[in-house]
């Protein structure tokens, strides 16, 4: 099984994309630029837009189709761009990808809802049918352990286009190891929300780590590893688990606190967010402040340092 199958060579931080809104509630296609430029300078290997910390349900089919249009222009061909198409319906799921593939974007992410695994196999089935080049699914699950073993290797075995998966279930460790295990490590693995699982999941063997923001910060801390000096990772993974442990209360609130961040960062014009959403009140932007203060003197340090 699988001995057709080559690992896809993702390797890194991909960097998910929060959307940048003006004081008018519009896309703030400069910043977006912006945040995509610091990325590819601290080094990320790719990028994914738009998905779950891009709001991505609030944001309507042009939205989406304006940013992935202006992230592949920026970026060209220096790094994957993996387009997010998520749609409760497979129809517009199928409207979707097929407006992205008509841009040129060859990597997609298949944010698809489960009911049962006939449902899901069948939704997915569907789009991989219009034939991209690059499929990776989202494996969702903020509460449970997500999508079968099974399941999951069938679609691998069928689908030559299937080639990444993006874990974001609870836990995440014991699956890793287990779908490199059957699929002989020929599946492209990432991290998504367990990203204060990091170390864990590098020494699991995960290919990739899929957070939001602090770039320098996660592309540091991959590259120390994989240079072998884990305890010097593992110091600056430290350092940040305060923050993971803040943000990653609530999808909302990680929304919240990294276009915080991006504002503090200069990056961002507002760090304004789309409702619906949870509130963020005024002890959450105390305490996020003092955070962000934290990062931007860590990033400060890591820059001195890489000169």
């Amino acid at each position: 099984m699988f001995d057709k199958k080559e690992l896809y060579p993702l390797k890194g931080i991909v960097t998910v994309l929060n959307t940048p809104f003006t004081t008018e509630d519009s896309i703030d296609l400069v910043a977006l630029k912006n945040n995509v430029i610091e990325a590819l300078e601290a080094g990320v290997a790719g990028i994914l837009v738009p998905a779950m910390a891009a709001e991505v349900y609030k944001l309507s089919k042009t939205e989406r189709i304006k940013m992935l249009s202006l992230v592949l222009e920026t970026v060209g061909d220096k790094i994957p761009v993996i387009a997010g198409a998520g749609e409760q319906d497979v129809y517009k799921s199928k409207e979707l990808l097929k407006a992205y593939m008509d841009l040129g974007c060859k990597n997609v992410l298949f944010q698809i809802p489960y009911v049962d695994d006939s449902q899901f196999r069948n939704h997915f089935m569907q789009l991989a049918a219009l034939d991209p080049e690059m499929i990776m699914l989202q494996d969702w699950d903020a509460t449970g352990y997500g999508l079968s073993d099974e399941l999951i290797c069938d679609l691998f075995e069928k689908v030559p286009a299937f080639k990444c998966l993006k874990i974001e279930t609870v836990p995440a460790g014991p699956k890793y190891s287990r779908i490199l295990e059957l699929t002989q490590g020929k599946l492209n693995l990432s991290g998504g929300w367990a990203v204060t699982q990091m170390m864990e999941g590098l020494q699991r063997g995960v290919h990739a780590f899929m957070p939001t923001g602090m770039h320098l910060i996660y592309t540091t801390i991959y590259r120390l590893f994989e240079e072998g000096k884990i305890m010097e990772a593992e110091a600056l993974f430290e350092k940040i688990i305060p923050v993971l442990a803040f943000s990653n209360q609530h999808l909302d609130i990680s929304i919240h606190f990294f276009k915080r961040l991006l504002y503090r960062q200069g990056i961002y014009n507002t760090p304004n967010v789309r409702n619906p959403i949870m509130p963020f009140d005024a002890l959450h932007q105390k305490l996020a402040d003092r955070h962000i203060d934290k990062i931007l003197q860590l990033e400060n340090e890591l820059a001195t340092q890489s000169r």
